[in-house]
């Protein structure tokens, strides 16, 4: 549904942010679609370590859930 990438500035030591915002699906949706996508590999050059989060938000139970995975350097 939407994503985004957050990139560290090159002196600071944190990870890249990959997003990905589902509505009505799952958190597995969500990383897996960053994954096909490859996200990971396309921002690879700029951080080593990245995390990727996948948010979805269920419109009838009015819930979300949130899955964060790290990524090492590919």
């Amino acid at each position: 549904m939407f994503n985004t990438i957050s990139l560290p500035r090159k002196d600071v030591p944190k990870p890249a942010l990959v997003i990905e915002l589902k509505y009505n699906q799952d958190t597995d949706t969500a990383i897996s679609q960053i994954l096909r996508k490859q996200y990971p590999v396309k921002i690879a050059e700029y951080t080593g370590c990245i995390m990727l989060v996948g948010v979805n938000y269920d419109k009838e139970a009015k819930t979300h859930e949130c899955r964060i995975c790290m990524v090492e350097k590919v």
